[in-house]
């Protein structure tokens, strides 16, 4: 089964006068649909715009792993276990916050900065925080964050490329830039696709195209 939500669709958020605009896919914040909190561990999946010199203060995170994805321009990154980092198109930034980080996301430079930001709940709570950068990931290189039972698939698609998705229980796809055609619905820029159970599924590309696939095989325990 698949559900496409269109970009437009998604819940409009950030703080607009302070260089911040996010469209949300699942209820965030003052945000809250019942019926939309959560797809397997994938708890949030933000499309965040920050104007030069914007960002977000000092806050705290717990129990979460957040994977950030930058499409465009230059994301600073800080936090409490002292990492200071710039994160860049085709980096993978994974924060695992387990008991508690604190952190500091901003755009210190002049140009806009795009990013996709990704929050999974682990499998287990209260574990040791954890960060790391992957600089450049390849194609077809899978990114495993084994705290949430989840594969990240980064794949950039030419002319009317197809590529193969992974089976899984959850699978998510995320278009970061193009149009791609994936079961019979053609996604552009900012759509995504939610499906259960998928097997066999194939993506091509209308042109080229930018494709995140979360391959999620747990729903988090809780209590």
């Amino acid at each position: 089964m698949m559900y496409v939500q269109r970009a437009a669709e998604r819940f409009r958020g950030g703080d607009p006068a302070a260089g911040i605009e996010t469209w949300h896919a699942f209820s965030f914040s003052g945000f809250y649909d019942p019926d939309n909190v959560r797809f397997g561990p994938l708890a949030a999946c933000n499309e965040e715009r920050l104007a030069g010199g914007a960002g977000f203060e000092e806050h705290l995170h717990r129990d979460v792993e957040i994977v950030t994805w930058v499409v465009e321009g230059e994301l600073t990154h800080e936090d409490s276990a002292g990492h200071v980092e710039t994160i860049r198109p085709g980096d993978v930034q994974r924060l695992g916050a387990g008991s508690g980080v604190r952190h500091v996301e901003r755009n210190a430079g002049s140009a806009p900065l795009r990013f996709v930001q990704m929050w999974l709940t682990p499998s287990e709570f209260d574990g040791e925080p954890a960060y790391e950068v992957v600089r450049g990931i390849a194609d077809n290189t899978p990114y495993a964050l084994a705290r949430a039972e989840a594969v990240l698939h980064v794949r950039r698609l030419r002319g009317a490329e197809r590529t193969a998705l992974p089976d899984a229980p959850w699978l998510y796809v995320h278009v970061v830039r193009g149009v791609v055609r994936l079961g019979g619905e053609v996604l552009r820029e900012g759509d995504a696709a939610r499906v259960l159970d998928a097997q066999g599924l194939t993506a091509e590309a209308i042109g080229s195209a930018e494709l995140l696939a979360w391959e999620m095989h747990a729903e988090p325990h809780f209590g």
